[in-house]
């Protein structure tokens, strides 16, 4: 059957579908839970959290489900504050403050995202999560081996073919393939690439020939056909991130699940504008402004200082215009149920599609 696969085996899940780890304004653990109880892979976003707070949230998994579950770290680079680029870009965003009458913000240099570090990382081999990944780099060997010592599959995201090399020469067990259509922060090791990029249906097939783990592809995969091709493609399984955000066990406003219910294909771009990496949002003015000459913008996450003050006026008054939507282009694709039937419906889906092909008669 096609929902057995190499990842299947491997995470010990019923379908190859994982729930790509997402941060919004409140812990996701009722969705990753719900996800991984309906048979899925539930993931935690964990970059933003105290290693207290990681604790209590794997506590909260565990009670919320017996069942296989992921944690996301980043794996940064530490940023390199600019007085000169937080002068120009003070200067770009003034009209902005100017007009919701705000003070420009004056500590800018402050960095609030912790790295990866050694007391997660002992943390994660304490607690042995089924699967831990991580987003923007490449782990080194003593991560992978210290994880894999206690059991736990690592995976990492690519964005081309030599960024999986490195991977599994770093010993990573899953590849995630992120295709340029998918929503969020780009995976790449590169931080400033902002226009360019290969897409799902190009990536995966060039990624699952050049390494001998499995592969799961990301980006523009928001139904059962999406992931049939993805399989077809030489994946082992999805990564599906926006297609879980209109859930009901997900905590986003009103607006924004209205914003994703009656998006388009184009209502997304690549900016570098809120956190300071390339991410894949809803367009907004102010970031199809900061978008213009691909002005100079300070490294991740220092650029969360200048776009934040907006954002928290934009979710107070309900103003898309200042709000951070990250999501992808498939978000059209979206529906309202709750995780348990989004995966029902999403493996029915997939079996029709290839029961159909199986009875093709050329």
């Amino acid at each position: 059957m096609w929902s057995k696969t190499k990842l299947t085996s491997l995470l010990n899940i019923a379908v190859p579908i994982i729930q790509a780890p997402m941060i919004v304004q409140k812990p996701l653990v009722p969705l990753a839970a719900a996800v991984s109880n309906a048979g899925g892979l539930g993931s935690l976003g964990c970059a933003e959290m105290s290693v207290a707070e990681l604790e209590q949230r794997i506590k909260e998994m565990r009670k919320a489900t017996n069942n296989p579950f992921n944690l996301n770290f980043f794996l940064h680079q530490s940023p390199v504050y600019d007085d000169e680029i937080d002068s120009s870009v003070k200067e770009l965003i003034e009209p902005f403050y100017r007009k919701l009458k705000l003070e420009l913000p004056s500590d800018t240099a402050s960095n609030g995202l912790g790295a990866f570090d050694d007391e997660r990382l002992a943390l994660l081999v304490q607690h042995k999560p089924a699967m831990v990944s991580f987003h923007f780099g490449c782990p080194t060997t003593k991560i992978t081996e210290d994880l894999k010592a206690a059991g736990i599959v690592v995976a990492a995201t690519a964005t081309n073919v030599d960024e999986a090399l490195a991977l599994q020469a770093a010993g990573v067990d899953v590849v995630v393939a992120q295709g340029w259509e998918a929503g969020g922060h780009r995976g790449s090791f590169e931080p400033n690439f902002e226009d360019v990029g290969i897409g799902t249906m190009a990536l995966v097939p060039q990624i699952a020939d050049a390494v001998n783990v499995p592969v799961v592809a990301a980006g523009g995969i928001g139904d059962g056909r999406g992931i049939t091709a993805a399989l077809a493609l030489g994946a082992e399984g999805v990564w599906m991130g926006t297609a879980f955000l209109s859930c009901a066990e997900t905590p986003i406003t009103p607006v924004h699940r209205q914003a994703l219910l009656s998006s388009k294909d184009d209502d997304t771009h690549l900016s570098r504008a809120f956190s300071g990496r390339p991410c894949r949002a809803r367009r907004t003015p102010y970031s199809e402004q900061m978008a213009n000459g691909r002005p100079a913008l300070q490294d991740f996450p220092l650029m969360y200082n200048y776009s934040g003050p907006l954002k928290k006026i934009g979710i107070a008054r309900d103003d898309l215009d200042y709000q951070f939507l990250l999501y992808g282009q498939a978000a059209a694709l979206n529906r309202e149920t709750t995780a348990e039937e989004l995966i029902a419906r999403l493996k029915q889906e997939a079996t029709d599609i290839m029961r159909g092909f199986s009875t093709y008669d050329s």
